[in-house]
């Protein structure tokens, strides 16, 4: 059974910091694990995803020099390192996996494309 896990949101400034993590249990090897976010009245977006059989990892340019997504296998966790945060960043954010081998490392941006999802964890930028 697979089960994601997400922990770390909170309330901070802006320009403050949060670490969020994901923790997975079930999953094989390869998959491609994505941050995603969604604020209120608006469709849910992905920020970071990295696919854990290479380490290969991709930002949303809304995120890129701020955002770092990384992985512990030791731990089965997958971070996102939120630094420079902005008003604009707040919202609810959700870690999916979709899960298999990855030719090239590619892998999907359309949120239906991912298997299984955390609970969420909360993130408020205040200005």
């Amino acid at each position: 059974q697979v089960q994601l896990v997400e922990s770390g949101g909170g309330s901070v400034q802006a320009g403050g910091s949060l670490t969020l993590a994901c923790v997975a249990s079930g999953l094989p090897s390869d998959n491609c694990i994505t941050w995603f976010r969604q604020a209120p009245g608006k469709e849910r977006e992905g920020v970071a995803t990295i696919y854990t059989g290479s380490m290969s990892v991709y930002y949303d340019d809304s995120v890129k020099g701020r955002f770092t997504i990384s992985q512990d296998n030791a731990k089965s966790t997958v971070y996102l390192q939120m630094n420079s945060l902005k008003p604009e960043d707040t919202a609810m954010y959700y870690c999916a996996a979709s899960p298999g081998f990855r030719y090239a490392a590619t892998c999907p941006a359309n949120q239906y494309e991912y298997n299984y999802w955390g609970q969420g964890t909360q993130v408020t930028v205040s200005s």
